[in-house]
């Protein structure tokens, strides 16, 4: 079963005008009308962080199954009521350990004009309190390129640790 995971709308806790810095920013599911900027968001990380050139029609593709297909992840945005601020996509791991679902953060993009805001801060802080509240949801894990050094230092400061585990991967 799929966690739900309830977004921040206004009026809500934590949604506006908190104190944060980011007085009307709503934290919420992306809908299929944010397909465009989730894509050039994905097409700008890879090419930023990875130094990746992706092939458009297959980032659209991506993006549009996730957003059709809530089994596949979901993706989250911070929106101002005029633009999207930013993204990430959230994955589901089974702990059998913890006979719970682990969230990953994948796909995290800010646009570096809009970076130093808090913008991360914010979707990451509503991630942790649907955990905190939740009783399915066991934690947050992510993984970054070993060059991303300015989003390690992000993690760190909002209370991620380094794991004791490496990842390794294989891909087609």
């Amino acid at each position: 079963m799929i966690p739900i995971i309830t977004p921040i709308t206004p009026g809500s806790s934590g949604s506006s005008g908190d104190g944060d810095g980011n007085p009307g920013i709503t934290i919420r599911p992306a809908v299929l009308e944010d397909a465009p900027a989730l894509v050039e968001f994905q097409i700008r990380m890879a090419r930023e962080t990875e130094e990746l050139e992706l092939d458009p029609p297959t980032v659209t593709r991506g993006v549009q199954a996730v957003l059709g297909d809530p089994a596949k992840g979901q993706y989250w945005v911070a929106d101002d009521g005029l633009h999207l601020l930013g993204s990430l996509m959230t994955t589901y791991e089974w702990s059998d350990w913890r006979n719970g679902t682990v969230l990953w953060v994948q796909s995290v993009y800010v646009p570096s004009e809009r970076r130093g805001r808090g913008i991360y801060r914010k979707m990451y802080e509503h991630l942790r309190a649907q955990v905190l509240a939740s009783p399915d949801l066991r934690g947050i894990r992510l993984y970054v390129d070993r060059r991303n050094l300015s989003a390690q230092q992000i993690y760190e400061r909002l209370g991620m640790s380094r794991e004791h585990y490496e990842m390794f991967e294989w891909m087609k």
